[in-house]
């Protein structure tokens, strides 16, 4: 239970209590809403209904779907920027009050405002990995193939509008065109976990040995952006609760974990962050 003077000054809070802490910051979706990528489940979350990896498998036409829309979508998520919140959390890792980063999102974006010890939970839609051979080739490479296999198509799309995952909402995939690996001839994939996949074994045990290393004297878990619905973040949380580690989360609206936060701040990220980050970098 957050005590009265908690609810009254979250952020005040927040500072008193990690002051002198090591952190990890685990972060999602609502982390990137200012660099205008829409999120999953806040107030203006756009309707989501994700691909599974089964579905994706199951044929041609599922592989187009995604693939139109990724391509349309491509555009605006490369073109996104850090904002004032990705440049925080830099901050805090440069500053040496940053154990790990744990991102679930696939934008890229931690990594291009300075994070350098980052776990891309999900993966990073900016690579591309063939199910048949293994390799793995830079998505910047497959949407020039996408663009010479479908002229026009991102253009005639233009206001298809955005989801959360870097794609966009639109039918008109029927005739959309996919190349297969230039290798091999395998099936071609966003190198990110679909739902229905697990994440790789060695990326979840580096991220529960840097949260097994806190101490709950010296460290604390900083939660950003994420309504921690999914099982994947959630569990870092619990385990950090079980263990007496402190756990801070900042983000608009309720989340999963706020029954288990010591301190609970229901603001925006960029700001909310930057503010951190200046008292404690």
């Amino acid at each position: 239970m957050l005590s009265s003077a908690t609810r009254a000054d979250p952020v005040g809070a927040a500072l008193d209590l990690l002051a002198g802490r090591t952190l990890v910051t685990l972060t999602g979706a609502g982390m990137s809403t200012d660099s205008g990528i829409p999120d999953y489940r806040g107030p203006l979350a756009p309707d989501r209904r994700p691909m599974t990896f089964d579905e994706f498998c199951s044929g041609p036409a599922a592989r187009r779907r995604y693939w139109a829309r990724s391509h349309v979508g491509w555009g605006r998520m490369g073109g996104a920027a850090p904002n004032a919140g990705h440049r925080a959390v830099a901050r805090l890792e440069a500053a040496g009050r940053q154990r790990l980063l744990i991102t679930q999102n696939v934008d890229g974006l931690h990594e291009r405002a300075g994070s350098a010890a980052v776990v891309a939970l999900h993966g990073r839609i900016a690579e591309v990995v063939c199910l048949g051979c293994g390799t793995r080739t830079a998505r910047a490479a497959l949407q020039e193939r996408l663009s010479a296999l479908n002229p026009g198509y991102a253009e005639r799309h233009l206001h298809a509008p955005a989801r959360p995952d870097g794609d966009v909402l639109l039918t008109d995939t029927d005739a959309f065109v996919v190349p297969d690996c230039d290798r091999c001839g395998g099936v071609l994939k966003p190198d990110v976990v679909f739902f229905g996949e697990n994440v790789p074994r060695p990326r979840v045990q580096r991220c529960f040995d840097a949260v097994d290393a806190l101490s709950p004297a010296t460290g604390a878990l900083l939660v950003a952006g994420s309504s921690l619905t999914v099982m994947s973040g959630f569990r870092f949380v619990r385990r950090c609760a079980r263990a007496g580690v402190p756990v801070v989360i900042v983000n608009r609206g309720p989340t999963r974990g706020d029954d288990l936060a010591t301190v609970r701040v229901d603001a925006g990220c960029s700001e909310t962050l930057t503010t951190l980050a200046a008292a404690l970098a």
